[in-house]
């Protein structure tokens, strides 16, 4: 079975490349989860990341917003002290900054699906790269994003970040042509 060349041999690592990664995402809150732990994968790999999942989602109890928003610094120290996830300072409050962001997203346009998928006109990227080395980093939507969200007070939202959530979340198509998922995430879009 031929899959894009980032994957490795990790059970864990086939499994989110083979049934998410690339999979049209539309609930707000899957989508908050998934901008903050892009996020805390700045300046490591995504598997690492992955591997600390359901730690993060215990931590940050199941990405809600709602509970996020009442975090208070005894709840950061505890935070910091979780060895389940990555312990950096601007990270973890990031997330507590996000939700409170989010939560004003929301309230704005209704829904922040609705308004993360306008970058895209509403339906995913249908890219065909035959090669990883034709994947970019960031393109001008990311770069619009990044901007934007910064702009409404996220953080760790950088272009590369922002283009990294837009692959997961099937914002835009990157599995390469070979990849048994590029046509069926194809159709999905």
């Amino acid at each position: 079975m031929n899959r894009c060349g980032w994957v490795n041999q990790d059970e864990l690592y086939i499994n989110y490349h083979d049934h998410e990664w690339g999979v049209p995402v539309y609930d707000d809150r899957l989508l908050f989860e998934y901008l903050n732990l892009e996020g805390a994968q700045a300046g490591l790999s995504w598997y690492t990341i992955l591997k600390k999942r359901e730690n993060y989602r215990k931590a940050f109890d199941g990405f809600i917003p709602e509970k996020i928003v009442l975090y208070d610094e005894k709840k950061i120290a505890e935070l910091l002290q979780n060895e389940g996830i990555v312990r950096n300072k601007l990270k973890v409050n990031a997330v507590v900054t996000n939700a409170k962001a989010f939560l004003k997203v929301v309230e704005e346009f209704g829904s922040f699906s609705a308004y993360i998928w306008s970058f895209v006109d509403g339906k995913p990227i249908q890219n065909n790269f035959k090669d990883l080395k034709e994947v970019p980093a960031s393109t001008e939507f990311s770069d619009k994003m990044s901007k934007d969200l910064k702009k409404r007070g996220f953080k760790f939202v950088g272009s590369t970040i922002c283009y990294a959530f837009m692959q997961a979340t099937g914002m835009v198509n990157d599995h390469i042509t070979s990849c048994f998922c590029h046509e069926t995430v194809q159709e999905l879009g």
